[in-house]
């Protein structure tokens, strides 16, 4: 946004006038200015053509600027009330003295050109803070996706070592097993064999009578 043209009018009479940039913005002045008697708010905003049109409207006074940006109201308001603080505190600015021909008029001119740069310079560094701004965003919102991803990953590699504990206990588990069964199996051929060769013992005690049926 850059404030391009400034004036302060008394009534539809231009008192003191500035432009940065070339083209010619009277014909259109006094249009808003003829809109902002008839409506006598204190604060208009007027588009025309490729201009927007800020006006400050105090006793009588209209203090107006034109940008080349609708969207920025803060930075022209801003301009507008310096502006008319330091119109209203010099008595040789008021309605009474000031007029286009007395030699004040080209001294705020001055004074206009000099806040027009001020406010136009505080915008483009505003611009670059808001630049710097987001870029630092920016990197932190990259360094929290890494962490994130750093975070992820041992993560994984935690709970992968997780499962291959547990793969591990359940082989170590099964190897603990087989053991058992060997020995479970091993028994019970003992037991059978045990029970057969007693019940041998038991028929053939009976079949010689040496145990009485």
């Amino acid at each position: 946004m850059t404030i391009t043209y400034s004036c302060i009018a008394n009534g539809r009479v231009v008192l003191a006038e500035l432009a940065l940039s070339g083209g010619s913005y009277q014909e259109t002045v006094a249009k808003v200015l003829r809109l902002v008697l008839l409506k006598a708010e204190p604060k208009t905003i007027i588009q025309l053509g490729s201009c927007v049109y800020h006006t400050l409207f105090i006793d009588g006074i209209t203090y107006l600027c034109a940008t080349d940006n609708a969207l920025d109201t803060v930075v022209p308001s801003a301009f507008l009330k310096k502006v008319s603080d330091t119109f209203t505190r010099n008595p040789l600015m008021s309605q009474e003295h000031f007029s286009p021909s007395n030699a004040v008029a080209a001294d705020f001119q001055q004074i206009l050109g000099k806040y027009m740069m001020k406010y136009n310079k505080n915008q483009d560094d505003s611009t670059i803070s808001t630049a710097s701004q987001v870029t630092d965003v920016k990197n932190v919102m990259t360094q929290n996706i890494d962490t994130i991803l750093e975070r992820e990953e041992t993560l994984n590699i935690f709970l992968g070592r997780t499962d291959d504990l547990q793969t591990t206990a359940k082989e170590f588990q099964k190897t603990r097993e087989i053991p058992r069964r060997i020995w479970w199996n091993y028994f019970r051929k003992i037991v059978i064999i045990t029970m057969a060769i007693l019940l041998s013992v038991i028929i053939i005690l009976l079949s010689i009578n040496v145990i009485p049926t």
